[in-house]
């Protein structure tokens, strides 16, 4: 009797609700959360100016102090939370190794480091007509420095719900593409409100750019669940990946490629993202890396499957 009333106030509450539909949970949390911390900022003279205050700036930009907050506490909070209640130290043993998952083939950190800048700077060519300058010796000099900057802001905030947590058992239950289908884009949704704030160029913002950034992040995500996926699902070569991507644009793209402004940029981001993606579902059948020995549905947990080296 006293086992029944254990295993019924176990799952009463929102903590049962979280235990009983943990993806579904993520997903509320990651946006919720998020959401909800950056209405100051988004109210804000760095946003709507509903609120006459500015958050302070950092490097010329508000970003550090307006956004970075909500970053943390959405997708990262969301995860630790969901995985606390429902795997306990155990679950977050699971969790956290993939973040310190460091030793991996060296192959991989090339893919990681070098992939994403070479075909930024090969679209950014293409895009300008061959219009390329060089960049200054300030910005070469900043790249390591900004990368590892936004490992520690982007990556982390991001990659450990996005990647970590959410796909390995979205892939269990639909297979890679069906993961994708759904990541990719609550992915793109998650910033939303960031368009009405200087994050989004806001009032500069239309929404065709809106919509063309979500269609990217859909795309640009099956690319990173290959990456995961191959690389042994090693969040620091995802998050190296994923911020390969940020910091490129931001350190050499203006730059390199004065006559691109930033609305075709995202038209060739879309482009490049799109191309990339339909390659990578073509030469993987589908399954976005994941090993031929594994059923593409209702595989094992991710941590007894075989993954590919």
């Amino acid at each position: 009797m006293s086992a029944i009333r254990e295993g019924t106030s176990s799952n009463a509450g929102i903590a049962g609700v979280i235990r009983r539909r943990p993806l579904v949970s993520f997903f509320v949390l990651a946006l919720g959360l998020s959401w909800v911390a950056w209405t100051p900022w988004i109210l804000s003279r760095d946003g709507l100016g509903v609120w006459d205050y500015a958050f302070p700036q950092i490097f010329g930009t508000s970003q550090f102090t307006g956004m970075l907050f909500g970053a943390y506490v959405g997708p990262l909070g969301a995860a630790f939370i969901v995985t606390a209640l429902t795997g306990g130290r155990a679950g977050l043993r699971v969790w956290v190794g993939r973040l310190l998952r460091w030793r991996v083939a060296p192959r991989w950190y090339a893919v990681a480091l070098l992939a994403v800048p070479i075909a930024v700077l090969l679209l950014g060519t293409i895009a300008s007509g061959g219009q390329v300058q060089a960049p200054s010796l300030v910005a070469l000099a900043l790249y390591v420095p900004a990368l590892l900057l936004q490992m520690l802001t982007t990556g982390l905030a991001e990659e450990p719900g996005w990647r970590d947590f959410a796909l390995p058992p979205l892939q269990e239950r639909f297979g890679p593409l069906g993961a994708a289908a759904i990541l990719g884009p609550l992915w793109g949704i998650w910033h939303l409100p960031l368009f009405l704030t200087e994050w989004g160029s806001w009032p500069d913002v239309t929404w065709l750019n809106v919509v063309e950034f979500v269609a990217f992040s859909a795309l640009f995500n099956v690319v990173i669940m290959w990456l995961f996926n191959r690389s042994g699902q090693s969040l620091p070569i995802v998050m190296l990946f994923h911020v390969s991507l940020n910091n490129t644009v931001t350190v050499f793209w203006s730059e390199m490629f004065p006559t691109v402004g930033a609305d075709q940029l995202q038209h060739v981001l879309l482009i490049g993202a799109t191309v990339a993606a339909a390659i990578t579902i073509a030469l993987t059948r589908g399954r976005l890396g994941l090993p031929r020995t594994t059923p593409l549905v209702g595989r094992p947990a991710p941590e007894a499957a075989k993954i590919a080296a």
